[in-house]
């Protein structure tokens, strides 16, 4: 899939399951939960709270149960861990490619604040953007408008693409507002994995592509 940048063009990426794989994020956050509940045996706690994940459990019910801990606690250390997790294959050529074409990259994502930042952080993908929106700080989730008028109040008469994996939200409102829009097919490690429930005209992307590989900057 081609898409002509220059520098009146802005593209706009989700984060979560866009950049990297959520899933990993959540492996991520259960080691470290893992290492501060049995640090001799974490490994073999990790393996069993994520295969309980895997299986619909409560994971959190099971440890709190277990180990006698609060469960404010652990959703602290979930969400406060110094992530480790990679982007995808193509994601630093692809924003590279679109800095050389003098095109604008900006960030629209859900999430905390501190936790959206650490992820953009531990990916090494930060500094690439001119604009981040993350939703704690504007007050706003998707599919509200004003997370993606934001982009265009601070890029204005600009074109716009927003490249995204989630139907049920992420493209209605570029579709209102007439932007270009691509979305990522899970690669069967989504989240999310509901899209087929939301196929209709108001929901889809202009276009799928697999993956991100298959975006090429002209």
């Amino acid at each position: 899939m081609d898409i002509k940048v220059d520098e009146k063009t802005v593209i706009v990426f989700d984060l979560d399951d866009t950049l990297y794989n959520e899933l990993d994020y959540l492996r991520s956050a259960y080691c470290a939960i893992a290492k501060e509940l049995n640090p001799k045996q974490w490994e073999n706690l990790f393996a069993q709270m994520f295969s309980m994940y895997r299986n619909k459990e409560n994971v959190f019910q099971y440890l709190t149960a277990t180990f006698k801990v609060e469960k404010d606690m652990l959703i602290t250390l979930y969400r406060n861990h110094i992530p480790s997790i990679n982007p995808f294959q193509g994601v630093l050529p692809l924003l590279k490619a679109i800095q050389d074409k003098k095109g604008k990259l900006a960030i629209i994502t859900d999430g905390r604040s501190k936790t959206q930042r650490a992820k953009l952080t531990a990916l090494g993908i930060e500094d690439y953007f001119d604009k981040i929106v993350i939703s704690e700080e504007l007050g706003t989730e998707k599919p509200d408008k004003k997370n993606y008028l934001s982009i265009e109040q601070t890029f204005k008469n600009h074109k716009y693409c927003y490249i995204a994996d989630n139907v049920r939200k992420d493209f209605i409102s570029p579709n209102k507002l007439g932007w270009n829009s691509i979305g990522l097919i899970d690669n069967g490690l989504n989240i999310h994995s509901d899209s087929f429930l939301y196929f209709t005209e108001d929901h889809l992307p202009k276009t799928f592509v697999k993956s991100i590989i298959d975006i090429k900057i002209i």
